[in-house]
C-alpha cells in the first residue's frame, strides 16, 4: 500500500506545473507535515478543548508556524489572533417531573439559552426517540417547528443520550438568537402531566482563531483562503486508561495542511490573489470561529475557500483520492481536478449525502453567503470507529496519505491562486 502511494506521489511531481509550483514534493515534505501534526495531537495539548489551556498551546504553536513562515497578519491586526468572546450558559438546577414522580438527574439533559418553568404547558411538544438511525431528522423537524420540547429517548439508545448530556452539563455558547429550551429525558414513558424547570449561569469566555495571510501581487482585494479548525473535543470519560481525545484526524490534520500550505505559498511567493490562512476554533461547538471569521471579509472578494477537514486516512475511493463536499454547488471539483491532470489523484463528489457534511463544517457560513466554499476530506465517517473518541491518534493515521492530500490541493489550487480562474458562486441561503 504505502510503495503504491509513493509512486502516486512521484507522479504528483511530474505534473505540468513549471513556475508555479516548482517541485511540490520538494516544497511539502513529509517528515515536516509528521513533525506538525504530531505536535498538534500530542497529549500535552490536552485534546485541544474550548476554553481549556490544551487549546491556548496549540493556538500558540500555530502561531509560532506562521510567524516561521513569514505569513502577515490581517490587515488592522496587531498578530495572528483573531479574538473575540461568546457567551457560555450552563444549565443549573434543572427539575424534571412526569405524572408527579421525580426523574432521576441522570436522566435528565437540558440545553437552553434561558431560565425556564413549565407545567404541562401547551407550547411544549412532547417527543418519543425509538431508533437512532433515524433520530437526527426526529429531533431536527421537531426543532423546526419552533415548539419548546421535552424529547425521551428509549431506553436503548442510553449512550447517545450519554453524549448528550455530557455536553448540556458543560453548557452551551449563546448564537446570539434566541434559543428554545429542550429538555432531554432517558427512559421513560409519555407523561399525561409534566413540569420542567432550569435556572441558568452565564459567562463571557474568550475565543480566538489564528490568521495570517500571503498579500496578493495583482489582485491583493481578491481573498483565497484555506482553513481548518484547531479544537476538539478535550478530555472525555477514560477509555481503557486514556481520557485525552486527541483529534489527530478531527482536525489536527486539517490543520497541519492549513499550515504546511501556508509555507509552501510563501516560499512560491508569486500568487496573484491575496492568501488567507485560517486555523478556526470552536468548531465542534457550533462553529463559532469560522462564524466570526466570515464577518471579517466582504464575502463578495473571497474567491473561495479550501475547508480541510479529516484526511488521516484513505478515501472509500482508495489511495490518491478525496472528496469535496457540495460537489454540485459550484465548478470548484472540476477547477481542481483539471489541474491535477496528468497525476494519479482524483476528487470526487462527497459520497455520504446523508451525513449532510456540507453543513457540518466551517465551510458553512461563508458557503450561505454565496462563496464557493467546499470541505476536502478523505474520512470514511459512517465506519470510522474512532471519530470523536479518545482513539484518535496519531498511530491510527496515513501520514502517506495525509502529505499526497496536501501536495494535491496545493497543486489543485494553483490556478485559482494565480488569478485563473474563479469557481463560481454558490446561491446565497435567505435569512
Amino acid at each position: 500500500m504505502k510503495a503504491k502511494i509513493l509512486i502516486a506521489i512521484a507522479a504528483l511531481a511530474a505534473a505540468p506545473a513549471i513556475g508555479f509550483c516548482q517541485d511540490v514534493n520538494k516544497l511539502i515534505k513529509q517528515d515536516d507535515v509528521e513533525r506538525v501534526i504530531k505536535t498538534l495531537s500530542a497529549d500535552d495539548m490536552q485534546g485541544r478543548g474550548t476554553f481549556t489551556p490544551g487549546i491556548e498551546k496549540a493556538a500558540q504553536f500555530i502561531e509560532s508556524e506562521f510567524k516561521a513562515a513569514g505569513l502577515k497578519p490581517m490587515a488592522g491586526a496587531a498578530g495572528y489572533r483573531q479574538t473575540f468572546s461568546q457567551t457560555r450558559i450552563t444549565p443549573v438546577n434543572p427539575k424534571v417531573i412526569f405524572d408527579g414522580t421525580a426523574v432521576p438527574d441522570d436522566k435528565v439533559a437540558i440545553m437552553t439559552g434561558s431560565a425556564f418553568n413549565w407545567k404541562s404547558d401547551s407550547t411544549v411538544s412532547v417527543v418519543q426517540l425509538t431508533d437512532e438511525k433515524t433520530y437526527r431528522k426526529q429531533l431536527g423537524e421537531a426543532m423546526r417547528s419552533g415548539k419548546n420540547l421535552v424529547v425521551i429517548f428509549d431506553a436503548s439508545m442510553a449512550d447517545l443520550f450519554k453524549r448528550i448530556r455530557d455536553r448540556a452539563t458543560k453548557g452551551s455558547i449563546s448564537s446570539g438568537r434566541q434559543s428554545k429550551p429542550v429538555v432531554y429525558v432517558l427512559g421513560a414513558p409519555a407523561p399525561k402531566a409534566f413540569e420542567a424547570s432550569c435556572e441558568v449561569k452565564s459567562e463571557e469566555l474568550p475565543l480566538s482563531n489564528v490568521v495570517g495571510i500571503i498579500p496578493g501581487k495583482t489582485k491583493p482585494d481578491e481573498y483565497v483562503v484555506f482553513g481548518g479548525h484547531y479544537d476538539h473535543l478535550g478530555i472525555l470519560k477514560p477509555m481503557e486508561g486514556d481520557s485525552i481525545a486527541n483529534g489527530a484526524d478531527d482536525d489536527a490534520s486539517g490543520t497541519t495542511a492549513v499550515i504546511t500550505l501556508a509555507k509552501y505559498y510563501k516560499t512560491l511567493n508569486n500568487n496573484a490573489r491575496t492568501l488567507v490562512f485560517v486555523a478556526f476554533t470552536a468548531e465542534e461547538i457550533g462553529g463559532f470561529g469560522s462564524q466570526y471569521f466570515s464577518k471579517q471579509l466582504d464575502p463578495d472578494k473571497v474567491v473561495t475557500l479550501f475547508n480541510i477537514e479529516m484526511i488521516g486516512k484513505p478515501a472509500k475511493f482508495g489511495e490518491n483520492s478525496a472528496f469535496i463536499t457540495g460537489f454540485e454547488r459550484s465548478d470548484f471539483g472540476a477547477i481542481l481536478q483539471k489541474n491535477l491532470e496528468g497525476t494519479a489523484f482524483k476528487f470526487y463528489p462527497d459520497p455520504y449525502p446523508e451525513q449532510n457534511l456540507f453543513y457540518r463544517s466551517d465551510n458553512a457560513t461563508l458557503a450561505a453567503l454565496g462563496v464557493p466554499a467546499h470541505t476536502i476530506s478523505t474520512d470514511q465517517i459512517p465506519t470510522d470507529k474512532f471519530y470523536h473518541t479518545v482513539k484518535d491518534e496519531y498511530a491510527t493515521l496515513d501520514v502517506n496519505n495525509i502529505t499526497a492530500t496536501i501536495r494535491a490541493i496545493a497543486l489543485s489550487s494553483r490556478s485559482i491562486v494565480a488569478g485563473k480562474d474563479t469557481p463560481t458562486r454558490i446561491p446565497k441561503l435567505a435569512k
